[in-house]
């Protein structure tokens, strides 16, 4: 599979199952998607679903899939499959593919997932996705991951957990609006004396550290980052026979 996201969370097998199985939970907590919605079908089926991804405050695209899981497997652990498509027009994703696995791990359970697509438009799709799209679904998973291991170890909510990434933006963007602002003192050392002159020789090094910070400080306990989560799996995977005996969606 071509993207691969891995998070280490310290809750129950059951509830994680649960949070993620069922799509008035998993639209929560997931980043990528507005709304998953059940549509009718045989229990005894594979489950079909309907999606929508906000791409724009007036823009959406939606599409359709089809997914199955394994909740008991000899080795302890669990897996489920899907396959997408987007008959939209504005939508790059043309279809694809992927899977979640849960195993057991001491404390907790290695959640992971890995899964590709098929992009449209020729050539200039094949760009994007390489140049923006692709980067930023990784990013969107892994994102997504941590928000949901925020809601299972620490009990903050997904909507909580947005709330306080917005307002750390908000700082770290502040943070450094106000040392962008700092850079100009040096044309002000003629206007305001001597004090000015100080800082001026000060500011580059002081400026270059809450630049550092605000770029790379960890975000706090309860904001969740991409970069808590694991993007190259540690050895060499295999999607699930699960998935080979998925149909495509129509």
């Amino acid at each position: 599979m071509g993207l691969y996201v891995e998070a280490h969370i310290r809750g129950d097998l059951d509830e994680l199952w649960a949070r993620t199985q069922d799509p008035a939970h998993h639209r929560r907590w997931d980043f990528r998607f507005t709304e998953i919605d059940c549509l009718p079908g045989a229990e005894d089926e594979p489950r079909r679903f309907r999606y929508v991804t906000r791409i724009l405050p007036f823009l959406t695209v939606c599409g359709t899939g089809v997914s199955a899981g394994e909740k008991t497997r000899p080795d302890g652990t669990r897996t489920s499959a899907l396959r997408f498509c987007s008959p939209h027009p504005l939508s790059l994703i043309a279809e694809g593919s992927g899977y979640w696995r849960y195993v057991p791990d001491g404390d907790g359970v290695r959640f992971l997932t890995g899964y590709d697509y098929r992009t449209r438009w020729g050539a200039f799709g094949r760009l994007a996705d390489r140049l923006f799209l692709r980067p930023l679904m990784g990013w969107a998973t892994a994102w997504s991951f941590d928000r949901l291991r925020l809601w299972v170890e620490r009990g903050v909510t997904p909507e909580r957990a947005l709330a306080n990434w917005c307002a750390e933006l908000v700082v770290r963007g502040t943070v450094l609006a106000v040392a962008c602002v700092g850079l100009g003192l040096r044309s002000c050392v003629r206007l305001f004396g001597p004090l000015a002159a100080t800082m001026a020789y000060l500011c580059p090094l002081l400026l270059a550290l809450v630049i550092s910070l605000a770029l790379c400080k960890e975000p706090l306990a309860g904001t969740p980052a991409a970069r808590r989560c694991l993007r190259t799996p540690p050895t060499r995977v295999r999607a699930p026979r699960l998935l080979a005996a998925l149909e495509r969606p129509s």
